[in-house]
């Protein structure tokens, strides 16, 4: 690719007499590969590390990621100047490798200073610490692509086709970053030695850049054939609204195939890298793809209208093309998809850098300007897609309504484009159809979409009673009462204990555990019957809830055996995430904070499961208070909270967590039992001899505390000490915030 780019004597490729520029170009471009895989790897890992201080709810994410892109935005604008100052550019892109380095190095540790001390700071005051915290290596990390075209430039008289190269090595590494991160990084490394590697790899970059630098010959501006830019003097906007225009396109649909395959996955921690590898590699192959059409000549808003056309109308497709395909293949196969549908999307920002670009000392400043205009417009997509528009309209919607924007921007491109009138027509028809033909198949094409999601192999024409859609996620619920969160079961409308379907003996356990549990703090509502449960239970005073997902207040006025939970003046519902409430609400104390949270994989299950929450939990907890929560039967959860506590058992698959030592009784437990009603009725009607057989075996449990049980196998609908679980566990890690437990 880049000898193609530098070595050949032609109107349309470069002529370079000496082999070692064309060596150190080629250099260069090895070296800029290398720069996008730390550059992504920090990404992933600074956002992750920041959702775990700010919380993961959509609010403090938009807040991360945008800070994220719009320092890289400005890095852009600080690159184009800096390519006009007459500095050795291959010098200060080595500079920048290392400062990117030194901060990476100890990025974590700052992170975790700083969020400590602002985790009580207001939402735009976390946006404002959270730009600043990642402001420098962002900064140096957008500066360099400038510094590199305005180099590269010099030499082949060409913006577009020199963007497209840079844009193509750099972004394939990127590609290559995510593909080692679940594979390898994060599972092996954790958090900090995974940053470590990055920092270890921009050192080798900012050598190589050393190197180049050394062995740059001295050459007139340009040995090859200079390109001007394609629009007349002022009209430089166009190429800006363009960018922008592009950019909320792409993040748009970046988000919304997030949402596809978050759910269809259940929220695994590998979903998010993988499909970001696929985009990634797509937009990759649409640079080199776009590169070969910017040449002396061309139609360049011509091709970009055909490329907007294209990508529009087949990034449509992506979302219902998957949901059918997961129905009979593996959802790891439908990721080409998205690559062919990023290619697309990809191939227009080298097409704008040429149209808009001469090839002069100005090259680099003028891409920062397009680069910027891109990342405002990704910024856009965050913000007005994924924070607003998501609360409003359906994936199915969403995925219309962008579709027919990108139509609309391709419309307008052939019209400026000014082509003969019978092919304008013609193309203004094509567009028109292509328009009515997407509105129309929407509604085909999007039915039973998440029901293909969910069920997959399993899909027989299932429906679901209820299917909710925001920014917070997707909550679905079957017609037998079967909840599910983003694609993963999440619990079902039942407070039944005489016929459990779902382990609801255990928030009737409290006074098992507990002499006197009168405040409670529950982490998570879901179906909102562990609430009923709990805010039923006769010593219960009062009960605090946490819940991330909005969408659970209106899915559960459909369900009277819940119902009345979001009325009931003893409960307090907070929309918040659980770990920042608890960060910023120290002062708060409770008898029993009961958490049936997260499956142990899924991505985030450590933030509430981690040695650092369990420490968080102790400072809430008051004099003989209890950690109730759920471990999904995980032997590192079970392990984490044994060892994190003096005293500890396990309940079934929950963990039970004191400082003070633990209290059960099963005669206290049986009396409260028998005394406890749901909606007015008794739990057990002891005159029936089917609930007299079935409180004895509820009570049985606490029989079985005491055994030993050398297997997991052994583990299940019975009760064990902490004592036993750490040494059934010996060997297992602990979950910490930087190893992330299991969900790697």
């Amino acid at each position: 690719m880049i000898r193609d780019h530098i070595g050949n004597q032609s109107t349309e490729r470069i002529s370079i007499e000496d082999m070692r520029t064309r060596e150190n170009l080629e250099w260069i471009g090895v070296v800029f590969f290398c720069s996008g895989v730390p550059a992504l790897v920090y990404q992933l890992v600074w956002q992750r590390f920041l959702f775990t201080i700010y919380g993961v709810n959509v609010e403090s994410v938009t807040v991360v990621v945008t800070a994220f892109m719009l320092g890289l935005g400005i890095g852009s604008l600080m690159g184009g100047r800096l390519s006009r100052t007459g500095l050795p550019l291959l010098g200060l892109f080595a500079g920048m490798e290392l400062g990117i380095a030194l901060f990476g190095f100890f990025s974590l540790r700052l992170f975790r200073f700083v969020g400590e001390a602002t985790i009580h700071l207001s939402t735009l005051a976390t946006a404002l610490i959270t730009f600043g915290l990642i402001l420098i290596p962002t900064l140096l990390m957008g500066a360099s692509l400038p510094l590199l075209t305005a180099y590269f430039v010099r030499y082949s008289g060409n913006v577009g086709r020199t963007v497209g190269l840079l844009y193509f090595v750099n972004t394939l590494g990127s590609a290559f970053a995510c593909f080692l991160i679940p594979l390898f990084l994060m599972r092996e490394l954790g958090q900090q030695g995974t940053v470590s590697v990055a920092a270890a790899m921009n050192l080798v970059v900012a050598a190589g850049g050393l190197v180049a630098q050394r062995r740059v010959t001295k050459m007139p501006l340009t040995t090859g054939i200079a390109t001007t830019s394609v629009l007349r003097n002022g009209e430089f906007g166009v190429p800006i609204l363009l960018s922008a225009l592009s950019g909320y396109i792409a993040l748009s649909y970046e988000i919304l195939w997030y949402r596809l395959y978050s759910f269809v996955t259940g929220g695994t921690a590998a979903a998010f890298p993988l499909l970001l590898c696929s985009y990634l590699v797509g937009i990759a192959l649409g640079s080199a793809w776009s590169r070969r059409l910017c040449k002396t000549g061309i139609r360049p808003l011509l091709s970009i209208s055909t490329f907007v056309l294209a990508a529009s109308g087949f990034s449509f497709l992506v979302i219902p093309a998957t949901a059918r395909a997961v129905v009979t293949v593996p959802w790891l196969s439908t990721l080409p998809l998205v690559t062919l549908a990023a290619s697309l999307l990809g191939a227009m920002f080298p097409l704008i850098c040429h149209l808009a670009i001469p090839a002069d000392m100005r090259a680099g400043q003028g891409l920062s300007y397009i680069y910027i205009a891109n990342i405002v417009g990704s910024c856009a997509g965050t913000l007005i897609t994924g924070f607003v528009l998501m609360d409003h309209l359906s994936i199915g919607g969403l995925s219309t309504l962008i579709a027919v924007i990108g139509m609309s921007l391709s419309a307008a491109l052939a019209a400026r484009s000014r082509p003969s009138k019978k092919r304008q027509v013609a193309r203004y028809v094509g567009i028109l159809a292509a328009t009515l033909a997407i509105v129309i198949a929407r509604r085909p094409l999007f039915e039973a979409v998440y029901e293909r999601l969910y069920y997959k192999q399993n899909y027989q024409n299932q429906r679901f009673a209820y299917v909710v859609e925001n920014k917070s996620g997707v909550v679905t619920v079957t017609k037998d009462g079967d909840v599910q969160g983003s694609g993963a079961y999440d619990g079902v409308f039942s407070t039944d204990l005489i016929d459990d379907r779902n382990m609801i003996i255990r928030p009737y356990a409290l006074s098992f555990l507990h002499p006197a549990p009168r405040e409670v703090l529950m982490i998570g509502l879901s179906s909102g019957s562990w609430a009923k449960v709990i805010a039923s239970h006769p010593q219960v005073e009062r009960l605090t809830i946490i819940e991330i997902n909005p969408a659970y207040l209106r899915i559960i006025p459909h369900f009277p055996q819940t119902a009345d939970i979001l009325s009931n003046p003893k409960v307090e519902i907070i929309i918040d995430d659980g770990r920042r409430w608890l960060a910023r609400n120290k002062t708060r104390k409770f008898d029993m904070i009961v958490q049936n949270t997260r499956i142990h994989w899924r991505e985030h299950a450590s933030n509430v499961l981690s040695v650092e929450y369990q420490d968080l939990i102790r400072v809430h907890l008051k004099q003989g208070g209890i950690s109730f929560y759920n471990t999904a039967f995980s032997d590192e959860a079970q392990r984490t909270g044994a060892l994190s506590f003096r005293h500890s058992l396990r309940f079934i698959n929950f963990m039970v967590c004191s400082d003070s030592p633990l209290q059960t009784d099963t005669d206290r437990w049986e009396r409260v039992l028998r005394e406890y009603r749901i909606g007015g009725r008794l739990v057990f009607d002891l005159s029936i001899e089917r609930h007299r057989t079935r409180l004895a075996d509820v009570l049985a449990i606490a029989s079985t505390l005491g055994h030993r049980y050398g297997s997991a196998e052994q583990v299940g609908m019975n009760l064990e000490t902490g004592d036993s679980i750490i040494t059934r566990t010996a060997g297992i890690r602990v979950i910490t915030d930087d190893n992330m437990g299991t969900e790697w």
